[in-house]
Order: structure tokens, then C-alpha cells, then sequence
């Protein structure tokens, strides 16, 4: 008992925190707070505000209940094909970029020649904006001027950016580009944490090393896929910069962020409608997020 008793009154209790430190947490947790208040949720909750109104950014602030949704479901033509378009953004780089990035970072994992160099090149693209990518994808494809028209040549060239039923898929093209080299150095940081073991015994146990890859390495990157389908979904509805630099996102190439821009800040100054824009994507970006999260989270715990 008295050397239990030393023991403990030897110990150092907890160690109480003075007014120094009180001021540096204080510093270190309360400025991004402060910061992501201002520059984040301010401004959502004041477009959700606004999304009600009729504001014009000069004159006075007035109501208008729902009829800005109403316009915008019933009686904004251009809102539907951007729907769609962010839709079919979601699909290609959800069903073409992200697997061919895994497919790339595998191949890469196995150590072939120059891995080095493909790894850097394939990254490459990660590096520049999707603007930067929007100016490459006009020198390919322009009608008069483009690489792609002058290697196949032809008395009529084919106009890759201003048709609208070809524009969407070459701009779609180059975003996977870029977007392939992110996923791919996702996963393979994620195949270099895999446990060599897991792989030797699956195949000590008989399974070829297409069975090994998806019964025993795949389901150990979860993790990886997680944060590779929210940043798809991210990447898809936050699409703006390259369609904007193709042809200022219409012609075939419209999308919500492009109707945010053009109602908030073109000629038509409706500040409230171009608010219930973005409300949307907004609720679009939380209800595929959301969703995704809540499902892998179920499958972390039935496990």
C-alpha cells in the first residue's frame, strides 16, 4: 500500500494550461474557423438567402418566395442539358478515369522499365488547371488550326469543339486525361501500404493474381476508394474552367457552374436566380456525397 501510495505520488498530474497556451489554441484553432466561417459557410448560407429573393446587386432586396425555382425547373432551357451534362461528367470520370488510373497505378506497382518516367508523365497533367487544359484541347481540336484536323487533313474539317454533338466528348476526353494521373497516384500510394504477405498467401493458397488482386488486395483499398469517389464527384460537379475556356461553356458544353457565372456575374446581374443555381448544385454535391459516405461507413461496421 505505501509503495502504491509513492507510486502514484510520484506521478505528475495533469499538466493545467496557462494563459499562453490558452492564446496560442485559441490563435491556431480559431483563425481557420474564423476563416472557413467567412470564405465557406458565410457565403453558402448567404446564397441560400438569397436564392429567395429577386436581388439584383444594386437596388433593394426583395422577396420572391420559391419563384426562382420555379423558373429555373420550368422555365430555364438551358438548365436541364446542364443537369445532364454534370451527370455524364460524374459517369466518365467515375466509369473510364477512375478504373484506368487503378489500371495504370497497378501496372506501375509491378515495377516495370521506367516506371519513374511513366509515373511522372501520366502526372504530368495534374499539374495544370483544367483552364490550362481547355487552351491545350482548342490547339488539338480547332476546326482551322488544330493538330488533330491537320494530321488527318480532308477538304472539310471537322469542327471537334463547335459541334455540339461532338464538343462534350472531346472536352470530356481531356478531363479524364487530367484526371486519370490524380487517381493513379492515389492508388498507388495506396498499393504501397498493401501488406506483402496478404499477397503471398493468397497465392500459397492456390489463387491466381487476378483472384489476389480482387479478393484480397482490392477490398484493402477502401480507404483509397473512398476518397477517389468523393473527389470524382467533386471534380465532376465543380466542372468550370475547361468548358469556359472552350467556348465559355455553351454551344453544347453547359453546365450549373457555367449558369452560376453567367446569371451572377454577365449582363443579366440576377443575383438571386443565379443564388438558386448554385443551391442546387449545392444539394446535388451533398446528396452524392453524402450518400457515398454513409454507405462505405455501413460497410466499414458490418466488418
Amino acid at each position: 500500500m505505501v509503495t502504491t501510495r509513492a507510486r502514484h505520488a510520484g506521478r505528475p498530474g495533469p499538466r493545467r494550461h496557462t494563459r499562453r497556451d490558452l492564446a496560442v489554441l485559441g490563435v491556431l484553432l480559431g483563425l481557420p474557423i474564423l476563416l472557413d466561417l467567412a470564405l465557406i459557410w458565410g457565403p453558402t448560407l448567404a446564397s441560400v438567402g438569397l436564392s429567395f429573393t429577386t436581388w439584383d446587386g444594386v437596388g433593394d432586396i426583395k422577396g420572391a418566395g420559391l419563384d426562382n425555382y420555379r423558373n429555373l425547373f420550368t422555365d430555364y432551357p438551358p438548365f436541364w442539358p446542364a443537369v445532364r451534362h454534370n451527370l455524364l461528367w460524374l459517369a466518365f470520370l467515375g466509369l473510364l478515369a477512375a478504373p484506368f488510373g487503378l489500371l495504370l497505378a497497378v501496372l506501375i506497382d509491378r515495377g516495370v522499365r521506367f516506371s519513374r518516367f511513366y509515373q511522372s508523365t501520366l502526372y504530368l497533367p495534374v499539374v495544370l488547371s483544367l483552364a490550362v487544359v481547355g487552351f491545350i484541347a482548342q490547339l488539338i481540336l480547332s476546326r482551322d488550326q488544330g493538330a488533330l484536323n491537320a494530321v488527318i487533313g480532308g477538304k472539310d474539317p471537322t469542327d471537334w469543339l463547335g459541334d455540339p454533338g461532338l464538343n462534350i466528348w472531346m472536352v470530356l476526353l481531356a478531363a479524364c486525361w487530367r484526371h486519370t494521373g490524380y487517381v493513379m497516384i492515389l492508388y498507388l500510394a495506396g498499393l504501397k501500404s498493401v501488406d506483402p504477405g496478404l499477397k503471398e498467401a493468397a497465392a500459397l493458397d492456390g489463387a491466381s493474381e487476378r483472384q489476389a488482386f480482387f479478393r484480397v488486395v482490392l477490398p484493402t483499398l477502401r480507404p483509397v476508394n473512398v476518397i477517389v469517389g468523393v473527389i470524382t464527384v467533386i471534380e465532376s460537379l465543380r466542372a468550370f474552367d475547361i468548358v469556359y475556356a472552350v467556348n465559355k461553356g455553351r454551344n453544347g458544353l453547359e453546365l450549373l457552374s457555367v449558369l452560376v457565372t453567367d446569371n451572377i456575374i454577365g449582363e443579366a446581374g440576377r443575383i438571386g436566380f443565379g443564388s438558386a443555381i448554385a443551391v442546387v448544385l449545392l444539394l446535388v454535391s451533398l446528396g452524392f456525397i453524402v450518400t457515398y459516405l454513409v454507405q462505405e461507413l455501413r460497410g466499414e461496421q458490418q466488418r
